[in-house]
């Protein structure tokens, strides 16, 4: 998303300070503030690029145009690559910025070249040279954004310090035509062919009948490259399918009950990067050979070709008593999640469904930013598991009204006591 110019931050605040009324007045007067009479300007770039490979280079020249009535008496042109991607040499009237994800974007380098250059209407310019941008290691899925101001669109606020670039200084030249875009922002798909492990790892349990016992089951990019999904791409998900003879006492974070199994996301894709979910199960009876599971979901991932590490095992060995089963289901279809756990989030609450999007919160810059978890989770949903009470409404237990009847009844017994100390204290003498 592109920052406001601290200028327009201003004028966004003064109108809403203003009110309903103070806006109507603004809506009718434009031209006191200088709405009819701006530079309209717009930025072209490249094609779309693909088939590059890692430490291959593109370059990237930017031709702007006004398309307004005024002149632009300054021009600024922001060159944005997301994180598989880089830029080889940076002019020294441009400030480069690492970029924290936010609003559905990942991490990114920001590079904003300032023009001390008058625009005039009609007119057509382009950079004297291009700006060489190359494709990294953890390149896969990428893109290049250009945009253009007519005023200083200042650091982005989720960035680090602006830091100038060190080549001698780009300009503006007349254009001889063409490539002359048709808006402020325009997005460039730049792809590279590369690959992405997404493997899982299973578990190993052991207990006796009765027992509690904890199953932590992992996600892995092993990279080498980064994966930002892409708008239409269906989100990759886990599937954990617990051991036969065992019940669910609290679900793994980012994990959902669906078709007697539990569908998990997780918040980065970033190589390098993990989730691991973990689950609390209570082993009710012995099965033998009881077997659980841990699968990625089957939707294409072309990026993928190795697709031996897409399923492990979860085994579990009971010792001692307890009966023992030829066959059973699952404990995630049936067991007593929520028992400890409850539902997600707050006692009674619902989880919040997650998706869309990932980037990372980690604060490292550069390179040293690989395998940080994103603020978005994909596919699954979120889920604490950390509170008591819940609900038994899969196993179809009665413990749990039973024993809200008796908090209640107890509640208000306390209640009437109250009332009665209160008129008491109340009457004279």
């Amino acid at each position: 998303m592109p920052t406001l110019s601290p200028a327009r931050r201003t004028f966004r605040s003064c109108v809403a300070a203003l009110g309903a009324a103070g806006f109507a007045a603004l809506a009718m007067a434009p031209a006191a503030f200088g709405e009819e009479n701006t530079p309209d300007l717009v930025v072209g770039g490249p094609a779309p690029v693909s088939g590059l490979k890692p430490g291959d280079g593109v370059d990237v020249s930017a031709t702007v145009a006004n398309k307004g009535t005024v002149a632009a008496e300054k021009v600024w042109v922001a060159y944005s690559v997301t994180r598989g991607l880089d830029f080889a040499q940076v002019p020294s009237n441009c400030q480069v910025q690492r970029v924290r994800p936010y609003d559905e974007m990942p991490e990114r380098w920001t590079a904003v070249c300032a023009f001390d250059q008058a625009v005039e209407p009609g007119a057509v310019y382009t950079t004297d040279r291009p700006l060489r941008v190359t494709a990294l290691d953890r390149a896969l899925n990428d893109e290049l954004r250009l945009r253009v101001e007519s005023a200083d669109p200042g650091a982005d606020d989720n960035g680090s310090d602006p830091v100038p670039g060190t080549a001698s200084p780009v300009k503006l030249v007349a254009a001889q035509g063409g490539g002359v875009g048709s808006a402020r922002i325009v997005d460039v798909p730049v792809t590279t062919v590369n690959t992405a492990d997404y493997r899982v790892t299973g578990a190993a349990l052991r207990g006796s009948v009765g027992d509690t016992v904890t199953m932590k089951v992992k996600f892995t990019n092993a990279g080498p490259a980064w994966v930002w999904p892409r708008e239409g791409d269906e989100a990759v998900r886990v599937v954990v399918t617990p051991p036969a003879g065992t019940s669910v006492v609290r679900r793994g974070t980012f994990c959902r009950a669906e078709d007697g199994a539990y569908v998990c996301g997780m918040r980065s894709l970033y190589e390098g990067s993990g989730e691991t979910y973990t689950f609390v199960l209570r082993i009710d009876k012995r099965v033998r050979g009881a077997k659980g599971s841990i699968a990625l979901s089957t939707e294409a991932r072309p990026f993928d070709p190795d697709k031996a590490d897409d399923q492990a095992d979860i085994t579990l060995d009971v010792a001692g008593g307890g009966s023992d089963g030829s066959g059973g289901s699952s404990g995630s279809a049936g067991g007593s999640e929520g028992a400890v756990g409850g539902s997600d989030g707050s006692a009674g609450g619902s989880s919040g469904s997650a998706g869309g999007s990932t980037g990372a919160s980690g604060d490292a810059s550069g390179d040293a930013s690989d395998g940080g978890s994103s603020s978005t989770v994909t596919g699954g949903t979120a889920n604490s598991g950390t509170t008591t009470g819940g609900n038994l409404a899969e196993t179809g237990s009665s413990a749990l009204p039973a024993a809200s009847v008796a908090a209640a009844a107890v509640a208000t017994g306390a209640g009437v006591l109250l009332v009665q100390h209160r008129r008491r204290a109340q009457r004279p003498g």
